[in-house]
């Protein structure tokens, strides 16, 4: 995700501010955003304005003299974004606000790992943590910055919320999302009482070296209708996984088949919440169409449709509450109610690197009889035989994941029995007949 030339600083805030907010990233009255822009003058949220209903109208000019412009003051946190831009003359967007997850590590004085997703490490890097100080002081700009250094992009407030900061507000943003992400992931996983895996610098490695580069081009041509209908569903159901928080912006890839020897997957690094139909890549029997940046999932995905004619669409996702089993590699019990049993079956686990090294065994592990594999430290990958078939496995899926973390609050678990679980799919599967 790249800064759009031609969007106003006003509408970017106004737009990334209703994401955070949407997301429950914030409050009505907490969290601030920022852009430097070239000539040094910054646009900034303004001071007790409800950010729920924010405008463009509402964003306020600081100009290098710290004289300003708006309807309303800038945000009581200036100094705060004043004194990274001073110390840190790469950074141009700063995102600073209080979501839950990472309010509780700053509460505990920790700063989440980002070991334990490779995405998380690669757009966070290290996180690091600024000791308290006075919110809207010179004083707690100065202790951020500290903090900050030279190469840190992310960073936990003692006992008050959070800071990312990028060369724009898009990586900004990403950058804070992301972090958020492995917040919730770890804590999810530490109520499951699992171990936590964190990566290894050659797992990172080896997951930073894929890309979908190494697909070889197909010329471009028209796409038939029924690509069109495709590119229409996916897109549908990708924005609606990120409304969900299914995905987070950078991470995730979802396909569909147009026919049998080609089918349409999601890109390589693009926004999941602005996806457009014409950001999807048609892959030919291997080959990408000419120009575009395939997910660097395109050749699990091409293992799976030639290893299972019956699957027309595979996703993987890292939903938290999925990821948080995956980070202490465990897998979901579905003998809770009868649809996860049904709608999920019984997934299986994947080890990490499986999929980067051996996609063809990672195709074994599913079918449409076993559509889900927990794949270690990286969410989940999930298989259907429609778009919609694939979506809701993921959604159930997740909600299963959710309601077994939350009854560990509760007491032991009472999953179904063997014999109402042979009594359930002989209703619902019942074995073919001759």
């Amino acid at each position: 995700m790249g800064s759009d030339l031609y969007t106003h600083p006003r509408d970017l805030l106004v737009e990334y501010m209703a994401r955070i907010y949407g997301y429950r990233m914030t409050t009505t009255s907490g969290g601030n955003l920022s852009i430097r822009d070239p000539g040094g003058e910054v646009w900034i949220t303004p001071a007790k304005i409800d950010k729920g209903r924010l405008q463009r109208s509402d964003i306020v000019l600081v100009r290098p003299d710290g004289s300003w412009e708006g309807e309303a003051p800038p945000s009581s946190e200036l100094p705060l974004h004043q004194t990274i831009y001073r110390t840190r003359p790469d950074v141009h967007a700063i995102v600073h606000a209080h979501p839950m997850a990472l309010v509780a590590f700053s509460i505990v004085q920790q700063v989440p790992a980002t070991r334990v997703f490779h995405q998380a490490w690669r757009i966070c890097g290290t996180g690091a943590f600024a000791p308290y100080r006075l919110p809207g002081s010179a004083e707690l700009g100065e202790s951020i910055a500290g903090a900050l250094g030279a190469r840190h992009s992310c960073v936990i407030l003692e006992n008050h919320g959070a800071v990312a900061v990028g060369a724009d507000l898009p990586e900004a943003f990403q950058r804070f999302e992301t972090f958020e992400f492995a917040g919730k992931s770890i804590i999810k996983a530490r109520l499951l009482g699992g171990e936590i895996r964190e990566l290894s610098d050659a797992d990172l490695a080896l997951a930073g070296e894929q890309t979908g580069d190494a697909v070889e081009p197909t010329p471009p041509g028209a796409p038939t209708t029924a690509e069109q209908e495709v590119r229409t569903t996916l897109q549908d159901f990708v924005r609606r996984g990120y409304r969900q928080r299914l995905f987070i912006s950078t991470h995730g890839t979802f396909s569909a088949r147009v026919d049998g020897a080609s089918f349409v997957i999601t890109p390589h690094d693009r926004d999941r919440g602005a996806l457009e139909r014409s950001d999807l890549v048609r892959i030919d029997a291997g080959r990408a169409t000419a120009g575009s940046r395939p997910s660097h999932a395109t050749a699990l995905h091409e293992a799976i449709y030639r290893r299972h004619p019956q699957i027309g669409a595979i996703v993987n996702a890292a939903p938290v509450n999925v990821t948080a089993f995956s980070i202490t590699n465990a897998v979901p019990d579905t003998r809770t109610i009868p649809e996860s049993r049904l709608v999920v079956r019984s997934p299986v686990s994947a080890r990490f690197r499986l999929q980067f090294e051996d996609p063809q065994a990672l195709a074994e592990l599913v079918s449409p009889k076993q559509p889900i594999a927990v794949l270690e430290n990286d969410g989940v990958l999930v298989t259907g035989s429609t778009v919609l078939e694939a979506f809701d496995r993921l959604e159930v899926l997740e909600s299963t994941a959710e309601a077994l973390i939350n009854a560990q609050a509760l007491g032991p678990l009472s999953p179904m029995d063997d014999g109402a679980i042979a009594e359930l799919e002989a209703a619902f599967f019942p074995a073919p007949h001759g």
